[in-house]
């Protein structure tokens, strides 16, 4: 095998843009990350989406309007994705924010929205944490 294909594969993944969305409030949604970490005794799988329309001030995308959306990613895209890639987690926290941030590290700049879901019976139930 050739060694310039894998290394032209890796590049190519890289360099390929992320996972573009459809959410019923039609802003537009790239998938960023997908990241599956402990909390406590708790398996959690993070989706983190990049929401270039939304907005702590109410201005255009506001919480109460991607409350919706957030409920649609873990139905539509998250359940799915976890059985498609046989994972497991007691929790499924989707996260929007306006900008790429690096997980963990604080960005004051950045707005961001969170919601977390159990997994139950292929269901999405809202988790009030």
């Amino acid at each position: 095998m050739c060694p310039v294909k894998p290394l032209l594969a890796a590049l190519l993944f890289v360099a390929s843009p992320a996972l573009a969305v459809d959410v019923p409030s039609g802003q537009p949604l790239d998938l960023h990350e997908v990241l599956v970490d402990r909390v406590e005794s708790e398996t959690w799988i993070r989706f983190r989406f990049i929401a270039p329309d939304i907005t702590r001030d109410g201005d255009a995308m506001d919480y109460d309007a991607a409350a919706g959306d957030m409920m649609h990613l873990c139905t539509e895209l998250a359940l799915p994705y976890i059985q498609h890639h046989a994972l497991a987690g007691e929790v499924i926290v989707i996260s929007l924010a306006d900008r790429a941030t690096e997980f963990g590290i604080p960005d004051p700049e950045a707005t961001q929205f969170f919601e977390a879901f159990r997994p139950v019976d292929n269901t999405c139930i809202w988790e009030d944490l």
